[in-house]
């Protein structure tokens, strides 16, 4: 049976994967140029990341969930799907965005 201090971090686990997930794709939309590249980074990248801090962060909050499967399912699909259905529905598109102007980049004329 599980314990309210091993829900807990599984929902830290989950809510921290689902973030690093959500700004990895934002980070790759708004970097890289064409449609496909970002989306092959989304699909490469970030589930490696998130791997990644499952490993690292699973090994301190994590409950024994039973099986590999299981911890996949739940430490990495799950925010995975979560972080980048934030991005992509509740976000605004990185070319509707507007942004200022940089101090070294104004739009000054200049005559030659």
């Amino acid at each position: 049976m599980v314990d309210a201090i091993e829900a807990l971090g599984l929902a830290v686990l989950v809510f921290v994967n689902s973030a690093v997930a959500a700004l990895l794709t934002r980070f790759f939309r708004v970097r890289l140029r064409t449609r496909w590249g970002s989306l092959g980074f989304i699909a490469t990248a970030v589930p490696v990341a998130l791997l990644v801090s499952t490993l690292v962060l699973g090994s301190v909050l994590g409950p024994d969930l039973g099986s590999a499967a299981a911890v996949v399912g739940v430490a990495v699909i799950l925010p995975f799907s979560l972080g980048v259905a934030f991005d992509y529905f509740w976000m605004p598109a990185p070319e509707e965005v507007d942004l200022p102007d940089r101090a070294g980049e104004r739009n000054v004329r200049r005559d030659s």
